[in-house]
């Protein structure tokens, strides 16, 4: 066994005898989401490396503390790509966090989420055992699929070590299309275009100066050259520069973009997931407009915490939650539960308890991160 996995381990047994906490930690770029909760660090960053990678089998494997930049770099070299587009937040983004996180960036309605390249990884319990599960082909994946139920645990479950990714070559044409026009508007494209065969890989609306009946629709489309050149030659609008897209879309993913940044540090930052053919949501006066991405599916909303209650009955309403994602400077914890980071039923809250007893009986592993519930 490794000796930075082997030191992680006593550190673990050693936690797990006194019932210390621990807060497994990484690059710390997505230190901003959950509840803040206390425990000793425990970094990750020194069990950092490439275990294997076979192009020729779009198969590469990790070891968690390798920084997400540095995987990326190595797979483009071979014309390949992590497909999701994991956000970074950050310089400092490991494989292990990006995993733990499990955020996807602009292209998860047409690609899949992170939890759906995870074909197999190595991680410590809350007892300092070390597990091994799936493997590095799709078949290995046989009973409880527990490399995927890594994926958005936040550490709550165990201490990952390595992590085999599916990887996907990158595609070799892409167009980003633009449309000026209202949420419902766009709204209404996104639902046309989506009972077509179209090469649609992401979507961003957004209002113009806060105006409900004033913003634009950007479009990206990726795939083979004749059917990126087919889908834009349908569905009309205006092609933007490469240069000034890529920057765009990587400022989405890495919510750089003017609306994010520039949120009232009073407010919260709101995630919405809903399908994708909900209407446009009533979220109240005075909040200002939403940001669309994934054909609609999931809605950011900026909002004061008073508004949490609110927040999560609309989104309830037509099928779907709402998750504090990041606070304003000006705004503290007070209770988890306002929240929406605990399950929404109580039977998925018994299935989370259950899984937290089972791989972390005594609490230990960033105790609070993702409210009470994850306290067994």
């Amino acid at each position: 066994m490794d000796s930075t996995v082997s030191q992680m381990q006593e550190r673990i047994r050693a936690a797990h005898a006194s019932q210390t906490p621990l807060r497994i930690r990484g690059g710390g770029t997505k230190d901003f989401y959950g509840v803040r909760h206390g425990g000793d660090a425990l970094d990750t960053r020194a069990h950092a490396g490439v275990v294997s990678y076979e192009p020729s089998e779009l198969v590469v494997t990790v070891r968690s503390g390798t920084p997400l930049l540095e995987l990326e770099q190595l797979l483009q070299q071979q014309g390949q790509c992590l497909p999701f587009e994991p956000p970074h937040f950050g310089p400092g983004a490991t494989v292990g966090g990006m995993v733990a996180a499990g955020l996807s960036g602009p292209t998860r309605a047409a690609v899949g989420a992170v939890r759906d390249y995870v074909l197999g990884l190595g991680m410590l319990n809350g007892q300092g055992e070390h597990l091994v599960y799936g493997g590095q082909v799709m078949k290995n994946v046989a009973g409880y699929d527990v490399s995927r139920l890594m994926a958005g645990s936040w550490g709550t479950l165990g201490l990952l070590t390595e992590i085999s990714l599916k990887v996907l070559p990158i595609p070799k044409a892409q167009a980003t299309l633009y449309y000026e026009c209202s949420q419902q508007q766009a709204l209404h494209l996104l639902a046309g275009w989506r009972a077509q065969p179209l090469p649609i890989n992401a979507s961003l609306w957004q209002a113009v100066d806060d105006a409900p009946d004033a913003g634009y629709l950007m479009v990206r489309l990726r795939g083979a050259m004749a059917a990126v050149q087919a889908a834009v030659g349908r569905m009309g609008g205006q092609m933007l520069d490469h240069a000034q897209a890529d920057a765009m879309w990587l400022a989405c993913r890495e919510q750089q973009l003017p609306w994010f940044r520039h949120m009232a540090p009073e407010h919260a930052l709101w995630r919405l997931s809903v399908p994708a053919t909900a209407p446009v949501l009533n979220h109240g006066e005075g909040l200002g407009s939403a940001l669309l991405e994934w054909g609609g599916a999931l809605r950011w909303l900026q909002a004061p915490i008073e508004h949490a209650h609110a927040l999560q009955a609309l989104a309830r309403s037509v099928g779907g939650s709402a998750v504090c994602f990041r606070l304003g400077a000006a705004v503290r914890w007070t209770s988890s539960e306002d929240f929406g980071l605990a399950p929404a039923s109580p039977a998925l809250l018994g299935v989370h308890q259950r899984l937290k007893q089972a791989f972390d009986p005594r609490g230990i592993f960033n105790p609070g991160r993702l409210g009470d519930w994850a306290v067994a």
